[in-house]
């Protein structure tokens, strides 16, 4: 134990909730430490500045434990946060901040741009989105569409019971996958309800196959 760095035991940590919870640590004016998920990534680097209106910032105030949902204003995508302030001979020298998604708001379609308006497309008809030509292009059975927002914002307003992202371009509804196949070009490639290919990545198959169970 005495050869071990406070980097390399955050990391251990880290491992034990990388799918689903981001950590960052900071002193009482920037960022020294941060592991993101695969769930939620802020993006945030070691020598950033801790934000006013953050749940570090606001911890690091109060210099009590906080505990809130921030929104999208703060780093471009909504999170739950938890920090909590330690200190050293009395001395505040920073927080640990854990980093949650938010849930989804209660919105239960995705509203897409189509040739001929908007169209209000049901979770559950949605088959996947993917990332392309700087859009997010919606699929569903029967039709499609574009929005705004990016895979990442729709990895946090998505229902993550039967939405799960597969590959930096695409977000799959395990609900309308077909059959899994093995690929030499990606781990998996998945064949969907209306015959679509979509890649499973390297980076996600374990997580992906961790949450299909196989």
């Amino acid at each position: 134990m005495e050869g071990i760095t406070v980097s390399s035991l955050l990391d251990v940590i880290g491992e034990l909730f990388s799918d689903e919870i981001s950590i960052a640590v900071s002193n009482t004016m920037e960022y020294v430490y941060y592991r993101p998920s695969k769930r939620i990534d802020l993006k945030i680097k070691p020598g950033d500045l801790v934000k006013e209106g953050t749940i570090a910032h606001k911890a690091i105030f109060s210099k009590q434990k906080t505990s809130e949902f921030i929104n999208r204003e703060v780093f471009g995508i909504p999170y739950h946060g938890m920090a909590v302030p330690f200190f050293h001979h009395g001395e505040l020298e920073g927080c640990v901040t854990a980093i949650y998604p938010a849930l989804t708001d209660g919105k239960t379609v995705v509203t897409v741009k189509s040739p001929d308006g908007w169209k209000p497309i049901p979770f559950s008809e949605v088959l996947f989105l993917e990332a392309k030509d700087k859009k997010t292009h919606v699929y569903a059975e029967g039709s499609a569409g574009t929005h705004k927002y990016s895979l990442q914002e729709f990895e946090y307003s998505l229902p993550k019971d039967f939405f799960i992202r597969c590959h930096r371009s695409f977000i799959v509804n395990v609900n309308h996958i077909k059959e899994i196949h093995p690929d030499t070009l990606s781990t998996f490639l998945l064949e969907m309800d209306n015959g679509a290919r979509v890649p499973v990545s390297q980076n996600y198959s374990s997580y992906f196959r961790r949450l299909l169970g196989f």
